[in-house]
């Protein structure tokens, strides 16, 4: 599997059989995204074929926009191609009220069949039921998609490929956008997967309740490690084996220090010359076949911006309202972002917390009332769905156009230290991973001087390293933030002075207390 010129997997061989749970897990940037597309026939390997001997249904990290005229339901039901048995059976009721003659009332007998063999009311009562787990209320099902957040729709795909008949399940990042108890949810229903299922997550709690397998894509040496065992024991053996090859390397370079000693020694008499060449030569295959001490993978260094001077209220927002067709979002918020302050936005799924978001960066317009810049605002804006990303941009192009005041070799000293190095520069951003995406996103952030930050989930799709480097300059960034967040840690880093619950509006002085709403009850498995 290659990207480019880049060598991401070689000569590997693997299955997924039924009950197979498999969480695939790496750094970013190794290649889970790739591999899963590829096994999903989005993608083609460089070399090696992929048999399927069942469906297959994926759910991408930014799934290919539907038709924004389908509602929900019919997106949702349009897995089995129980739509068209829908459509089919509703057009047959109007002609049979139109004309009750025997054409009719058989087109009727064979659409009401058809809808049944797919299933039938069962089936739409199913549908509705994974909607509802995920956050999706009744209400929201007869709505067309184009009338719903980016959240929701993510959402909306996500209970489509969950409905699907019995087979493998591709899910790359399924609790993007889901709150606490839908989290909840979501490990109870993958936990009954009796289909295969392969799982693209950093979120290790759903990895130790749901995993019963893991392949690990290793980046430093091209391969993928299979092992047969859940999450908690493959740490336990991950380290043992960190452990035994630091014991074998350590005794390896000991016996070749002392062979390349005693080589020098006998190096200095041509009789023993010889013998001290084939010497070296040996401590050097000693050290060649043992196996390298395995190295921790690299983070992105992250230190956010020195905020730039600014008045007392950067920012504001007054009786702010919005609607996407006939589904209220947000009415009448205000907000008074004070300088320095810290504020975290918690509702439930579809709440309104992304539009908040999107309102007080520009990026969408108020059916009413209005956004207040103060003296001095400098605006970072980090969106959830990477919508500020341009994909026919390069990385490098991405970087010149948001912070224009960087030169050539400071612009690669800042990619660089985002883990973006090389040929990397030339990227188009509409190849990269979820957590590349989200590194150059940041990496914006910090060529900036912003006083004021709005946040929307900055922790997704980052490996455990990353995101530990992100809460760090959270935690040490001066400036104001109001952060969207679904996750316990960054809540913590985050240190909140106030919060912020949607859709109410209602604000209050932060507590332990509201915690509870952003951590997901621990599962039997942690």
């Amino acid at each position: 599997m290659r990207v480019g010129a880049r060598l991401l997997l070689s000569g590997i061989t693997a299955h997924v059989a039924p009950g197979d749970r498999i969480g695939l897990v790496g750094r970013n940037g190794a290649g889970k995204t790739t591999l899963m597309k590829i096994l999903a026939g989005q993608a083609q390997p460089a070399a090696g074929g992929v048999t399927r001997t069942g469906p297959v249904v994926h759910l991408p990290q930014d799934p290919a926009a539907a038709d924004p005229g389908t509602s929900v339901i019919g997106r949702i039901l349009s897995v089995r191609r129980l739509d068209q048995a829908v459509r089919a059976l509703r057009a047959a009721e109007s002609a049979l009220a139109e004309s009750a003659d025997e054409r009719a009332m058989a087109r009727y007998a064979r659409a009401e069949a058809e809808f049944q063999a797919r299933g039938g009311y069962a089936a739409e009562a199913e549908a509705a039921r994974v909607a509802a787990g995920l956050g999706l209320p009744d209400r929201a099902l007869a709505q067309p998609l184009g009338a719903l957040s980016g959240g929701q729709r993510r959402r909306v795909e996500l209970a489509r490929v969950l409905f699907a008949e019995q087979g493998v399940l591709l899910l790359d990042e399924p609790t993007n956008h889901l709150d606490a108890d839908s989290i909840s949810w979501l490990r109870t229903y993958l936990s009954g997967c009796s289909g295969g299922l392969v799982l693209i997550s950093h979120d290790t709690g759903l990895l130790a309740d749901v995993a019963n397998r893991i392949w690990h894509v290793d980046a430093g040496r091209a391969a993928l490690d299979v092992h047969n065992t859940g999450w908690h024991t493959y740490l336990a053996d991950r380290e043992a084996d960190d452990r035994r090859r630091a014991r074998l390397r350590a005794a390896a370079e000991r016996k070749a220090a002392a062979l390349h000693a005693q080589a020098g020694r006998m190096r200095a008499r041509s009789a023993t010359a010889v013998r001290a060449r084939d010497m070296s030569r040996r401590a050097d295959r000693m050290l060649a076949q043992t196996q390298p001490v395995r190295r921790d993978e690299k983070a992105a260094r992250i230190r956010l911006p020195e905020p730039a001077p600014c008045g007392r209220m950067p920012l504001g927002a007054i009786s702010l309202t919005k609607s996407y067709g006939t589904l209220p979002v947000l009415s009448g918020i205000d907000l008074a972002i004070d300088q320095g302050s810290r504020l975290v936005v918690l509702g439930f799924n579809g709440a309104g917390k992304t539009t908040l978001l999107k309102l007080l960066a520009g990026y969408e317009r108020p059916d009413s009332g209005r956004v207040v810049p103060g003296h001095g605002l400098r605006l970072g804006y980090f969106a959830q769905e990477h919508d500020t990303l341009d994909p026919a941009h390069t990385v490098g192009q991405h970087l010149a156009a948001v912070a224009p005041h960087l030169r050539g070799g400071e612009a690669r000293t800042v990619l660089g230290s985002f883990l973006f190095g090389g040929d990397d520069v030339d990227k188009p951003v509409g190849v990269l991973s979820g957590g590349e995406k989200t590194r150059l996103a940041l990496a914006g952030l910090v060529s900036s001087r912003a006083n004021v930050l709005l946040l929307d989930e900055p922790t997704n799709n980052l490996d455990p390293a990353s995101k530990a480097e992100v809460l760090a300059a959270v935690g040490a960034y001066r400036g104001a933030v109001v952060m969207v967040t679904h996750d316990p840690e960054a809540v913590e880093a985050l240190r909140p002075d106030r919060v912020l619950l949607l859709p109410d509006g209602v604000e209050d002085l932060w507590n332990s207390g509201y915690a509870d709403l952003v951590r997901a009850p621990v599962a039997h498995g942690q």
